[in-house]
């Protein structure tokens, strides 16, 4: 498993693509079965948000997900950052993202974030 993560529109899919010549599924619009079987994930961040609108689990969903499609690679965009929002329903989504996130990096063989463009290795090797 490879975890891909940084900010927003900071290269994250543009680089799983250069590298890796599989399709993307959209973690805003796949459904849950699709996710689990994808070998590209983008928009974790969402796919967790869907899911708890859903009334599902995010973070057993990921477990399952990391034990069921340990090649995927996942890209998640860093949402922790900056204002902490007034609503609480957006603080237990960024909360829960973050635990995701820990989760995927737990099993992952590489983590990869990317500012700019410009990828490095937190874990393992790059693409």
């Amino acid at each position: 498993m490879i975890l891909i993560t940084g900010g927003a529109y900071q290269g994250k899919t543009a680089y799983a693509q250069a590298h890796v010549p599989f399709a993307i599924t959209d973690g805003a619009c796949c459904d849950f079965e699709e996710a689990k079987s994808s070998k590209i994930l983008k928009n974790y961040h969402v796919l967790v948000r869907r899911a708890a609108d859903a009334g599902m689990d995010a973070e057993a969903f990921t477990e399952k997900l990391c034990q069921e499609n340990p090649d995927c690679i996942i890209l998640i965009d860093e949402i922790g950052s900056g204002i902490i929002p007034m609503e609480k329903p957006e603080r237990i989504w960024r909360e829960t993202v973050g635990r995701c996130g820990c989760i995927i990096a737990a099993h992952a063989d590489s983590v990869i974030r990317l500012v700019c463009g410009i990828p490095t290795a937190i874990k393992g090797a790059l693409l």
